[in-house]
């Protein structure tokens, strides 16, 4: 496979995947509670344990969003800038 290649793949797979981490942090600011209310009728979970275990999630999911999207994407085009 080409490098372009490879760098486009990895471009799409940032913009997706950051859409995906911005909207996912937008539903969780603004409508913490709705997502609270509905998790609560299916699991006995507290307030606050619920907000760490979202938190958790949006840095996890940044964390790997960051290793596996953006680290290549740009390693790729400092590559191809060459």
């Amino acid at each position: 496979m080409e490098v372009e290649s490879l760098r486009q793949f990895f471009l799409w797979c940032t913009i997706l995947n950051g859409g995906l981490l911005i909207l996912y942090a937008l539903i969780g600011v603004t409508g913490g509670g709705w997502i609270y209310r509905a998790h609560h009728r299916w699991f006995p979970i507290s307030r606050e344990a619920f907000d760490v275990i979202l938190y958790s999630f949006l840095g996890l999911y940044k964390l790997l969003f960051i290793m596996f999207c953006l680290v290549p994407y740009l390693a790729l085009s400092l590559l191809s800038s060459r």
